[in-house]
């Protein structure tokens, strides 16, 4: 699979300098950790769940969770874990591509059941979220994930899921971010990435942001993520990727616009009108929100509704002006420290501090390509809607 691999191989060629590689669920975990994007989450109830990954995949979907706690009832649980079982062999006869599939679970003991019971359709699995992640709870999930591995043969990855009380409180956050710390640690080569629960978080103080706020607006949340990069997302070589929040709004349907795209394509001069478009359907919060993530050291994104995925991934595209930085700063000669000029005249590079942000730059730039120097957000988001 690839970003943008629904999007046709000339039209590609037209909006990158550099196209994103191909990778696959046996990739390497540092290009898998890079290439999650918006990781799409849907109800393990659906009865139809293999048509809607395929159909997801097909328009540009890498990783999906298939959701076991939060979106289903308690009283579905049984029933869900037998769909899921069902549906795995559908994809697995199948044979068709697939994105990277996780399941997410409510107890350790559903993770070694689970596998058992998905017998040769386990290959289709990459591994399992795991919910309220702290120390106390989350050893017992990782030592199941770990047996499991071991009796499967099948390489599983595990994503916890930061959003416990105990992480939201000041006066238990630093004991429980240590806690957390110490346990991803030790399970590092299973720990595949960490997501941040923030609707979780709102909910310890019946909060809700609305469509016009982002998560960095609600100040208790914006510094529960400082503090989760701050110990957890280090560029040092002891950090992880943390990925961003989950949007709640999707009022926005790809049917509401594509025909204003055939009205107005970009290349005809009026990428303004469409972007009037997506600001006024509910993205504008999105948009804001995806780039705030990465400010704050944050990679990819849940996501819980189709019409978010583009817009993830087309803002998670390096341009070629921060690809030309990323070179400069990265050369063998610079290698000693020193400042430059940048390419484009209108920055200095300096080659020491900026160095952690070239070498995560470069890796975003292989898992989702580089932009041609006039291409930008717009005609990315309308190619892909268009493919």
């Amino acid at each position: 699979m690839r970003h943008f691999g629904q999007i046709s191989p000339t039209v590609r060629d037209s909006l990158f300098h550099q196209e994103p590689c191909e990778f696959s669920a046996a990739s390497p975990a540092r290009t898998l950790a890079a290439a999650l994007g918006a990781t799409l989450y849907s109800p393990a109830t659906r009865p139809k769940l293999a048509d809607d990954v395929l159909k997801l995949a097909a328009r540009g979907a890498v990783s999906m969770v298939l959701c076991l706690e939060d979106s289903i009832d308690d009283a579905e649980v049984a029933e869900a874990e037998e769909n899921l079982v069902r549906q795995f062999a559908d994809l697995d006869a199948r044979g068709e591509e697939l994105p990277l599939l996780f399941i997410r679970v409510r107890e350790p003991g559903q993770i070694p059941d689970l596998v058992e019971r998905l017998g040769p359709s386990v290959r289709r699995l990459s591994g399992f979220v795991l919910p309220k992640f702290t120390e106390e709870r989350g050893v017992p999930f990782l030592e199941a994930l770990a047996d499991a591995e071991t009796a499967s043969g099948q390489r599983l990855f595990a994503m916890p899921v930061l959003e416990s009380p105990e992480l939201l409180h000041l006066e238990t956050r630093t004991e429980t971010l240590t806690g957390i710390a110490a346990t991803v640690d030790k399970y590092r080569d299973r720990v595949l990435a960490l997501r941040l629960g923030v609707t979780d978080f709102c909910s310890a103080y019946g909060l809700r942001r609305s469509p016009d706020m982002t998560a960095y607006d609600v100040q208790i949340v914006a510094a529960v993520i400082a503090d989760v990069v701050n110990v957890l997302g280090r560029a040092d070589g002891t950090g992880f990727t943390v990925t961003g929040p989950v949007w709640e709004y999707f009022r926005l349907q790809e049917r509401m616009f594509k025909p204003q795209l055939r009205r107005s394509p970009f290349m005809e001069g009026r990428a303004e009108e469409l972007r009037a478009t997506l600001i006024e359907h509910d993205l504008d919060g999105l948009l804001r929100e995806i780039e705030l993530d990465r400010a704050n050291g944050l990679q990819g994104k849940t996501c819980i509704h189709p019409s978010h995925v583009l817009p993830v991934h087309a803002l998670s595209v390096v341009s070629h002006e921060e690809f030309s930085d990323a070179q400069d700063i990265l050369r063998p000669e610079r290698g000693g420290g020193g400042v430059m000029r940048s390419a484009y005249t209108n920055k200095m590079n300096e080659v020491k501090p900026h160095r952690a942000w070239a070498e995560r730059t470069l890796l975003r730039a292989e898992v989702f390509g580089v932009a041609r120097e006039e291409v930008g957000f717009v005609e990315l988001l309308t190619a892909g809607l268009s493919g």
